[in-house]
C-alpha cells in the first residue's frame, strides 16, 4: 500500500519512480496539493485493486489506460480539475467493473455509450460538464446500486428508462432531463432519490416508496404533479 492523505504540503507532480512499485495493490493519494496531470503509468501497476486520486488539484485529460487494470475495484478521480471527456476505454475494463468516481471536475462531451456495456455497482459522474445522454447506464438486468449525475447537462428522456431492482440512490437532479418518472421507479427500494431541477412532466407513480421522499425530490421540474407535489390538474 501507498498512502498519503491529508498532507497539504504534499505539492508537485506525482513522481515517476511510483511506476517502479509493481506489486503496490493500493494507491492512495488523496486530501494533498498535487498538480499536474494523473500519470499513465498507473496502467503498468496490474496488480493495483484501488486507485484513490481524489481530492488534489490535478488538471489535464483522464488517461485511457487506466482501463487496462485488471484488477481494479474502485477509481477514485473526483474532486480535482480534470477537462475533457470520459475515456471511450472506460467502457471496456480489461478484468471487473470498477466502482467509478470522476465527481466534481470539468469533464465534458458526452457520456460514452461504451459505459452502458458494463455492469456498474456505482457510479459517481456528478458535478462536470457532461451532456446527451446517460440512459444507457441503467437496464433492468444490471446490479446498480448507487448513481449520481447531477449538476451536469444530460438532455435525455426518462419516460423508458428501466431501472434495475437493486437500485437503492439515485440523483438526477439539477439537469435538462425530460419526459415522466417511469412506473417501475415505484417498485425499487431507494434510499435516496433526488430528481428535482429538470424537465419532467406528468404524475410522480403513487405507489411504493416516492411518496416518503419530500417535495424537495421534485421541485422545479416542467410540469410534474401529485404528491408530494401538488396535485395534477
Amino acid at each position: 500500500m501507498l498512502e498519503f492523505r491529508k498532507l497539504s504540503n504534499l505539492t508537485g507532480q506525482i513522481p515517476a519512480s511510483i511506476s517502479k512499485l509493481n506489486r503496490l495493490k493500493v494507491v492512495r493519494l488523496s486530501w494533498t496539493n498535487l498538480s499536474g496531470p494523473i500519470p499513465s503509468f498507473f496502467s503498468q501497476l496490474k496488480n493495483l485493486t484501488f486507485l484513490d486520486l481524489s481530492f488534489n488539484d490535478l488538471s489535464g485529460s483522464i488517461p485511457s489506460s487506466l482501463s487496462q487494470l485488471p484488477n481494479l475495484d474502485a477509481l477514485h478521480l473526483d474532486r480535482n480539475k480534470l477537462t475533457g471527456e470520459i475515456p471511450d476505454s472506460f467502457g471496456k475494463f480489461a478484468g471487473k467493473t470498477p466502482d467509478l468516481f470522476l465527481s466534481h471536475n470539468q469533464l465534458s462531451g458526452q457520456i460514452p455509450k461504451s459505459l452502458g456495456d458494463l455492469n456498474f455497482t456505482v457510479i459517481d459522474l456528478s458535478r462536470n460538464k457532461l451532456k446527451g445522454d446517460a440512459s444507457m447506464l441503467f437496464g433492468f438486468s444490471k446490479s446498480l446500486q448507487r448513481i449520481d449525475l447531477s449538476r451536469n447537462v444530460l438532455t435525455f428522456d426518462l419516460t423508458s428508462v428501466k431501472f434495475p431492482t437493486s437500485l437503492t440512490s439515485l440523483d438526477l437532479s439539477h439537469n435538462k432531463i425530460a419526459g415522466s418518472l417511469p412506473a417501475n421507479l415505484a417498485g425499487l427500494n431507494l434510499q435516496l432519490l433526488n430528481v428535482s431541477y429538470n424537465r419532467l412532466c406528468g404524475e410522480i407513480p403513487q405507489e411504493g416508496k416516492l411518496q416518503s421522499f419530500d417535495y424537495t425530490s421534485y421541485f422545479h421540474n416542467r410540469c410534474l404533479c401529485g404528491s408530494p407535489l401538488p396535485s395534477c390538474k
